[in-house]
């Protein structure tokens, strides 16, 4: 009589067991990580849409500052830099979305515009991110913690 060669139906049942234990541990916080790199993007953003919004300013000071991230980003092929089209800002920030978050400019007044906010939401709340950023003029960056549209220095909190 031969012993048989290989595993049983138990011993592989116990194996597959543990790799799924192993695996709902590891989830959640792979998960809560990725939250945290896409709030991180989105602050760092934020930060380069104000830098690039600045420049601009000083660039086209008979303009001020621009409402659309499309004057900040590269210019088409070929054509050279203008307001229109600054090159200040990468062809993927300048479309207004980028690692799970929308970005837009709004508030814009005066002639020259003298005056801006930019904002960061989260494609989806709670999966791709679970705070708003907000930010104007001064570079100051506020946050909303329910992810909704973060207010400038109306009810956002500083982030420091």
């Amino acid at each position: 009589m031969r012993k048989a060669k290989g595993f049983s139906l138990i011993e592989l049942l116990i194996v597959v067991a543990i790799i799924l234990i192993i695996a709902a541990i590891a989830i959640p916080n792979l998960l809560r990580s990725r939250l945290a790199a896409n709030e991180a993007s989105a602050i760092a953003s934020i930060r380069t849409i104000s830098t690039a919004e600045t420049t601009y300013a000083t660039t086209y000071p008979s303009i001020g500052y621009t409402c659309a991230l499309s004057e900040l980003g590269p210019p088409a092929s070929g054509d050279p830099t203008s307001s229109s089209a600054g090159g200040i800002l990468d062809a993927v920030l300048a479309t207004g979305v980028k690692a799970g978050y929308t970005f837009s400019l709004g508030n814009c007044t005066g002639a020259p515009v003298s005056t801006y906010n930019s904002a960061a939401v989260p494609l989806t709340v709670g999966a791709t991110g679970t705070r708003a950023f907000c930010s104007d003029v001064s570079g100051i960056i506020w946050q909303s913690n329910d992810g909704t549209a973060a207010t400038c220095r109306a009810t956002g909190i500083v982030l420091q």
